[in-house]
């Protein structure tokens, strides 16, 4: 099913317009507020940004940064002024604004977003609903999400690899539609929700985004029978109460019960990859009695009717608790209200009636296989990344590649691969005082998952002699002589923990 049309789509080239004239850029608005009111508005504070604007006197970017970035009335003069070709009663026809009398007051959320991907640096604006802050009440169930964390993540996750299609399933406000359509010819994006779609293709007219086709419906129904190179996914997977009086937000509950929604993908998203085909989501599982929560999506992958390589991996894991007061808190319920104590319960016999007592969230990454998969890798990575998950596409996409390098070639032909040691990889000895060896040796990364591998000093000594000049066979007979060990002993030892070093991007090919 078709998405419903944009209305007064004609004003948008106005709108463009007026917001280029008017120069609402990140860059803009940083400095018109300075550094401080952005991390304020970041945790939920607008007054040091109101502040700010008072004290920089009136402009068009002002009034929009008050109007659509701070959720303030404005008066209609002021609007009229900051939107000179689309005007007050084409905002209000495209659904940004509400008028009442000289006041004007947004309708949306509009901003800029700023990022950096393979193909470069961009800049778009994003037209979501307004957030708690703005309408000072909880968020309504049919609230379509801006560009969040969850957002930040998965668009920092995306492979960057050039396809002819991909798939957007869920894609509220069209974001990661967006984003895909930066690397795949053509894009159909779905949602469950009219408004969503309203949204999206607001967002991908006003940036001037072809290439992109959206569609109505729930999970893989909208594309029946249709095939893609690469399918992204920020669904719905909150595990949320089939209770009376619990909000079910369309953003973030897919209807169904506990994790049964990502379950659901990953059954069903392989019959929808062409061979070779990628899909990337974000997900949650539950961790159910003293069961293991990895285990279960594990179970999901091998229960894929197309064989599926997968690589999951495991960023955090919530107590049932935390869990549950994170998400009633994220509708804009606050703690310690009596509303709040209810749908605590709520939450809490849900997972009791289902013997849950955590809860895991992590991005998963499946592959549909030509033939018997070769990737099964199931990891937990808990802890920050810091700023290198906004570039995590380009290293998964990496990893991938040396993953079917190496696992393609026999423990004759990897012995004789010239391997060159990663530039961001460091090494770590730590000694007692007095030693002359080491008591531990860390190979660190500085890019990709910043992981620290634990090395002996012939797997140390070969990484430090990767220049690309000899062979790993080579390198480990030459060790094995200085060592005074069999050579090809030390190889076999060697030649796994290399296969793996060349996965994670300690080594290159």
């Amino acid at each position: 099913m078709s998405a419903p049309a944009v209305p007064a789509a004609e004003r948008i080239p106005d709108l463009r317009s007026d917001l280029i004239a008017a120069g609402l850029t990140v860059d803009a608005l940083t400095e018109l507020w300075g550094e401080e009111a952005a991390e304020a508005l970041h945790r939920g504070q607008r007054v040091p940004a109101e502040r700010a604007l008072r004290r920089r006197g009136p402009s068009a970017l002002a009034t929009l940064a008050r109007l659509f970035v701070l959720g303030r009335p404005v008066s209609h003069d002021e609007v009229a002024a900051a939107l000179p070709a689309l005007g007050v009663d084409g905002a209000v026809a495209l659904g940004l604004v509400t008028r009442d009398g000289d006041t004007v007051a947004s309708a949306v959320d509009l901003r800029p977003y700023g990022f950096v991907d393979a193909a470069g640096p961009a800049e778009w604006w994003i037209v979501s609903d307004l957030g708690e802050l703005a309408l000072g009440h909880a968020l309504p169930e049919d609230h379509v999400l801006g560009v969040g964390g969850a957002s930040l993540t998965l668009s920092g996750l995306m492979l960057q690899t050039p396809v002819d299609s991909a798939l957007d399933l869920g894609t509220g406000c069209g974001i990661q539609a967006m984003h895909a359509a930066r690397h795949a010819r053509r894009v159909v994006a779905t949602d469950i929700s009219r408004r969503a779609l309203r949204l999206a293709a607001l967002n991908l007219a006003l940036n001037e985004i072809d290439g992109v086709e959206l569609r109505l419906g729930s999970m893989f129904e909208p594309v029946a029978g249709e095939r893609f190179d690469h399918i992204v996914s920020n669904p719905p997977f909150v595990i949320t109460p089939r209770a009376e009086g619990v909000p079910a937000y369309e953003y973030r509950d897919g209807g169904m019960v506990g994790d049964g929604l990502v379950a659901a993908f990953v059954s069903g998203c392989g019959e929808h990859l062409q061979p070779g085909g990628v899909a990337q989501l974000l997900g949650n599982w539950e961790y159910r009695g003293a069961g293991d929560g990895l285990a279960r999506v594990r179970d999901w992958v091998d229960a894929s009717p197309a064989p599926l390589d997968a690589w999951v991996i495991e960023r955090d894991v919530e107590d049932a608790v935390r869990y549950s007061e994170t998400w009633i808190r994220d509708g804009g319920t606050r703690p310690g209200t009596p509303e709040f104590e209810r749908l605590l319960g709520a939450w809490l016999d849900d997972f009791e009636a289902r013997d849950v007592r955590s809860v895991g969230f992590g991005y998963l990454l499946l592959r549909r296989s030509a033939g018997l998969p070769t990737l099964r890798r199931f990891e937990r990575l808990h802890g920050s990344l810091g700023a290198n998950e906004a570039g995590l596409g380009v290293h998964l996409g990496e990893a991938l590649d040396a993953h079917d390098l190496q696992a393609a070639l026999t423990d004759d032909e990897l012995g004789r691969l010239r391997p060159v040691v990663a530039g961001d990889v460091t090494e770590e000895r730590h000694l007692w005082p007095g030693a002359d060896s080491p008591t531990a040796i860390l190979l660190r990364q500085g890019g990709g998952f910043g992981r620290t591998v634990s090395a002996d000093t012939g797997l140390a000594a070969l990484v430090g002699a990767c220049d690309g000049e000899l062979s790993v066979a080579a390198i480990a007979a030459a060790l094995a002589q200085l060592l005074e060990v069999d050579g090809d002993a030390l190889l076999a030892d060697l030649l796994p923990a290399v296969r793996g070093l060349l996965t994670d991007g300690f080594l290159r090919a």
